[in-house]
């Protein structure tokens, strides 16, 4: 029997879960734009997030505004790490040996993370209490509204840096054409690096907002980030708006599918609605093939 009845519970589910995929799917896109590398350490980046900020609020015991912006800055600061690092000094290699880097970039930080904080899931308070507030005839949690409300923030605080300030669009500029940018003196690998350190803040912050209501453990972040980077194809490779739409997109259908089919077959649901959509616009909702002339 088709649940409808619950429909606006799915829909506020799914634009929920769609954001935390949206802002993963915006930090594969600014290091792909900036590198034309995909980052499959993103999805620890989220991991390291969430747990940092259970080691700074329950075990240092620090307020949770101040364990948050810790949490993001010392993931952002991983992310620039990373691509100081290994990817820097592999710079003159093939992209497949950098996409490998960052593989095992993933699998050592997710192994790192088992030995610190265990193999048990963790969890802390959410930030607007319990309550439920009803929108749409739906419960819907304060942690929710959070999750919606810090994604809208973030992507117009990202509209306006990358549109209305000078590094924002140097940024751009690196993205579009990195050759032109260095023949007009910008700093290629700074802004690089600056690419990583926000995507690694993005992806502590998607993981920061979700745990309270999925808790986290050292391997969740591998499914999170491979849905993050579902959601950015799914939009279209290297569209910032592409990854927005696909997130919440991905969310909404993944919501709908589980309640209305099984909750067993959600991650199955989301990859399968994937391939369904690409089956008939490979670039994805937003992304455009690019045609070599000869």
């Amino acid at each position: 029997m088709m649940n409808w009845h619950l429909a606006p519970y799915f829909f506020v589910s799914g634009i929920t879960n769609g954001s935390i995929y949206a802002l993963i799917a915006l930090g594969f896109c600014l290091i792909q734009n900036a590198t034309g590398l995909v980052n499959f350490a993103q999805g620890e980046f989220v991991m390291l997030g969430a747990m940092m900020v259970f080691t700074f609020y329950h075990i240092i015991g620090l307020p949770m505004p101040v364990a948050f912006i810790l949490a993001v800055a010392a993931v952002a600061l991983i992310g620039v790490a990373l691509e100081r690092g290994p990817i820097r000094h592999s710079r003159n290699r093939d992209i497949l040996t950098l996409v490998m880097i960052t593989v095992g970039a993933s699998i050592s930080i997710r192994g790192a993370s088992m030995m610190v904080w265990g193999k048990n899931a963790h969890i802390y308070p959410a930030f607007g209490g319990d309550s439920p507030v009803f929108i749409l005839n739906a419960a819907v949690l304060p942690q929710s509204l959070w999750i919606m409300g810090l994604t809208l923030v973030v992507l117009v605080l990202l509209y306006l840096f990358f549109h209305r300030t000078l590094l924002g669009k140097a940024v751009r500029a690196v993205a579009d054409n990195p050759h032109g940018a260095v023949l007009i003196g910008i700093s290629v690998r700074r802004l690089v690096a600056l690419a990583f350190g926000l995507s690694g803040a993005m992806g502590a912050m998607a993981g920061i907002l979700i745990t309270p209501i999925t808790s986290m453990s050292y391997d969740a972040g591998l499914m999170l980030g491979l849905k993050g980077f579902a959601a950015g194809i799914l939009g279209g490779s290297g569209s910032t708006l592409g990854a927005v739409v696909g997130g919440l997109l991905l969310g909404v259908l993944e919501s709908f599918g589980a309640g209305l089919v099984s909750s067993a077959y959600k991650d199955a649901i989301a990859f399968l609605i994937l391939l369904l959509i690409l089956f008939v616009k490979p670039a994805g909702l937003f992304g455009s093939v690019r045609v070599r002339r000869l």
